[in-house]
């Protein structure tokens, strides 16, 4: 039996409008659940709702119906709040928002001793922390001199400190360059496969999402697909419909085929696809 850190059952949810009180609906009987260290990733357009599902994992959202439980506990328990934060960490997209001290190891340590910690636990868990994601020789440097992808590994660091068992990072590469995407992506798969850490990341780079073992796409506050991604990628008209593109590599393969060129249709890195198409190549020879 798959054994699931976080399962939502039957979930509806709802914004309350602050002007007219007037109930936007975003999910109504959404089931979905996230199988202890697995690497998730949730796609979709902007305004799908998978933000906002983000939240209902770790209990920042409650839902208006339905049931969310993390590791057992029910995320309308607020006796369990503590313990499910503690359990599911987030990391969102604007690593600025989420600094709350001037030097790298004391914004590490603020969870930490938050939650009254002893001083020399936090010590561990601040330097094991800071090393998990290479920032280990950034200790003592101010966090506003730091690039958009260190300070997105220093927030991860704190979520770290805190022991988790998931993290759920919602879009936390959106402010990023190229190569700050890449450090965080690479310390998102390091965790997971090295520490068994269960990991949901919301993204909208189709590259990223390649990483994982499983996509969820998610279209007006329905799951519409659920599968590996080579399986969910393969799948190059239905994601069109809902306005997503696919990798590079993936669509290459796709125009390829459709132009009548013999080569497979679950293509996902450039280096399938290279491989691809010289065996067409040399078929052809």
């Amino acid at each position: 039996m798959q054994d699931n850190i976080i399962t939502l059952e039957n979930v509806s949810f709802e914004y309350t409008d602050d002007d007219d009180h007037a109930s936007h609906p975003v999910f109504s009987g959404l089931d979905l659940s996230i199988a202890r260290g697995s690497f998730t990733c949730v796609l979709g357009h902007n305004g799908c709702g998978k933000s906002t599902m983000a939240k209902l994992l770790n209990g920042l959202n409650k839902p208006a119906s339905g049931k969310v439980t993390v590791d057992g506990m029910d995320t309308a328990d607020e006796s369990r709040e503590s313990a499910i934060r503690r359990r599911v960490g987030m990391v969102f997209q604007n690593p600025d928002n989420q600094m709350v001290a001037t030097i790298v190891e004391e914004d590490v340590a603020f969870g930490p001793e938050n939650i009254g910690i002893a001083p020399q636990e936090i010590r561990k868990r601040v330097d094991s922390a800071l090393r998990a994601v290479g920032m280990y020789e950034y200790r003592t440097h101010a966090t506003h001199k730091l690039s958009g992808g260190q300070k997105q590994r220093v927030a991860i660091a704190g979520v770290l400190a805190m022991h988790p068992e998931c993290i759920v990072l919602d879009e936390p590469t959106a402010m990023l360059d190229p190569q700050g995407r890449a450090e965080v992506i690479s310390t998102v798969k390091q965790l997971n496969r090295e520490r068994g850490i269960t990991i949901v990341l919301i993204t909208h780079y189709m590259d990223e999402a390649v990483e994982a073992d499983r996509i969820v796409v998610m279209d007006s506050g329905r799951i519409i697909m659920d599968g590996a991604p080579r399986d969910v990628f393969s799948r190059v008209d239905k994601l069109r419909s809902v306005g997503l593109d696919v990798p590079q590599s993936a669509e290459l393969a796709y125009r390829l085929s459709q132009n009548g060129v013999d080569i497979p249709g679950d293509v996902l890195t450039p280096e399938e696809c290279a491989r691809a198409i010289a065996r067409v190549i040399k078929s052809e020879v």
